[in-house]
């Protein structure tokens, strides 16, 4: 029996969408394969590994509605494998499916669809709060490079994001550096604050497009569902306390130092060869109107770099992870950035005005 006959590329598209929540190890063997279900022309594809779920769907040809379960890395390897003009068809035999295009065929097992989990949808779930999705994919651009990977603190191996009125933030930390970005949106929404995983957060930066298209977030107590034309993503929330971000943020900073981000970040990569392959230190050397970027490593070997910068505070020598800077750096699209700093012992901040609603902490570290 013909299950769906489509397009290479379109069918393509939808498997990119869904193929990474689909973990590579797995306790149930049905969490690696994809949930196919055909109702009239609309067919599903929908992928889970119990904590988010992304679906996705597109046209087909009428027909006998279905559902079914196939490997989903094996579909998507064999899908991308094939020409981009192909004509794919998926038939059914026994509990096996048979995909071929041209003179290619690949017979993949299948497993009952009555036994697919799916996450339940819908639990006190807030209004719909819409914005264009580039502006949302900035602000995960913005910040998602500082979540934390694998921390003890779970909550910390995420994002918030904060509803407060008109004012959408997000925020991530992995306890060494906190990255905060805002938006305002144009209606005003109800106060709320979840914990979105990390892996949603990776997975949504990939569905999100440069574009104007709206993207619909409802945020409830134990889960948020986002909507962009033709794919829903539902993911469950960390259950857990953020660290307070305000207060981590500092304020009042004495010194300040401008400089072209273009020129700092050669320098720093630079000057990042020679550094330390553990502790990733750089020195900052501040004098009026210059940067010295100072490294050193284990082998007695010194990298050391000086760039024109505008500066005309008290002198001072503080040490940060290079890495660090160089994310946050990376991170901001525009020519200027400016560092604001205490002492050698205070947190520094990183801020643009052509990024406006967004700050980058660095904790110092001893060198």
């Amino acid at each position: 029996m013909l299950l769906v006959q489509s397009e290479r590329n379109t069918l393509l598209a939808s498997l990119t969408a869904v193929v990474g929540v689909v973990e590579r190890r797995h306790t149930l063997p049905i969490l690696s394969n994809l949930l196919l279900e055909k109702k009239g022309s609309k067919l599903t594809l929908l992928a889970t590994d119990l904590e988010l779920q992304v679906s996705t769907q597109l046209d087909v040809q009428e027909g006998e509605d279905f559902a079914i379960t196939i490997a989903a890395r094996k579909l998507f390897d064999i899908v991308r494998a094939l020409p981009d003009s192909a004509k794919v068809k998926l038939d059914s035999k026994d509990s096996q499916v048979v995909v071929s295009a041209g003179k290619s065929r690949f017979t993949l097992q299948t497993l009952p669809a009555a036994d697919f989990p799916r996450v339940e949808t819908g639990v006190g779930l807030g209004e719909a709060i819409r914005l264009p999705q580039k502006t949302l994919k900035r602000l995960l651009q913005l910040v998602q490079f500082a979540m934390a990977s694998q921390d003890i603190r779970y909550y910390l191996n995420g994002m918030l994001l904060v509803l407060d009125g008109k004012q959408l933030r997000v925020v991530a930390t992995d306890g060494h550096r906190l990255s905060y970005a805002e938006t305002q949106l144009e209606t005003e929404a109800e106060a709320r604050e979840v914990i979105i995983p990390r892996k949603t957060v990776v997975e949504l930066s990939k569905l999100l497009g440069d574009v104007d298209d709206p993207v619909e977030l409802r945020i409830g107590t134990n889960q948020v569902t986002i909507t962009l034309p033709g794919t829903e993503l539902v993911t469950k929330v960390v259950d857990g306390k953020f660290p307070d971000y305000q207060r981590v943020i500092p304020t009042n900073q004495p010194r300040h130092l401008k400089a072209n981000r273009q020129s700092v970040m050669q320098a720093l990569q630079r000057a990042a060869i020679l550094s330390n392959e553990k502790f990733r230190g750089v020195r900052l050397v501040m004098s009026e109107n210059t940067l010295g970027i100072v490294c050193n490593n284990n082998e007695q070997e010194e990298a050391a770099d000086e760039i024109e910068v505008s500066y005309n505070g008290d002198p001072l020598d503080v040490g940060f992870n290079v890495t660090y800077l160089l994310d946050g750096l990376g991170a901001v699209n525009t020519d200027e950035i400016t560092l604001s700093l205490g002492d050698a012992n205070s947190s520094m901040l990183l801020t643009s005005e052509g990024e406006a609603g967004f700050k980058y902490v660095v904790m110092p570290m001893r060198i």
